[in-house]
């Protein structure tokens, strides 16, 4: 069993037009305290968002921990449940069309982040019963009304 401590973040980003003025949450929970982070772009598109989410939930981590990732995100949660991201590293962030990776720097910030703790990822269903998601859906989508 690991000393790590556990901490569960769920996620969501959101977008006003794709490309548009976008915003993103995160919420850091740790033996039942929640920390809210979010904040928003103003040209953005709603994958950024979701990665950047998650990037800045993991970056609010201050030692290495067991993180249980929550996304309704299936771009986000794939690429690394599905080994996507692997793919693209060894193809020099090229799909398997051989365009270029969208995005590539959160993923690559992404990767520095994750190799720092042992994280799960958990594709959860956006929009539906998950109170945390549909919270962080909330807030994402006000970061967006305060760049009006």
């Amino acid at each position: 069993m690991s000393l790590k401590k556990q901490v569960d973040i769920y996620t969501d980003g959101a977008c006003s037009g794709n490309p548009g003025k976008g915003g993103w949450c995160a919420i850091l929970i740790y033996k039942g305290v929640e920390k809210v982070v979010s904040g928003g772009f103003g040209d953005t598109t709603n994958n950024r968002m979701e990665l950047f989410a998650i990037l800045a939930g993991l970056k609010q981590l201050k030692e290495s921990c067991r993180v249980t990732i929550y996304s309704d995100s299936a771009y986000a949660v794939n690429a690394f449940e599905l080994g996507w991201i692997d793919s693209w590293r060894a193809n020099q962030w090229r799909t398997k069309d051989r365009s270029e990776v969208k995005n590539k720097d959160i993923w690559s910030a992404l990767l520095m982040e994750l190799a720092k703790h042992e994280v799960t990822f958990v594709k959860v269903k956006g929009h539906a019963d998950n109170e945390l998601n549909n919270r962080c859906d909330k807030i994402a989508r006000e970061e967006i009304a305060k760049l009006n």
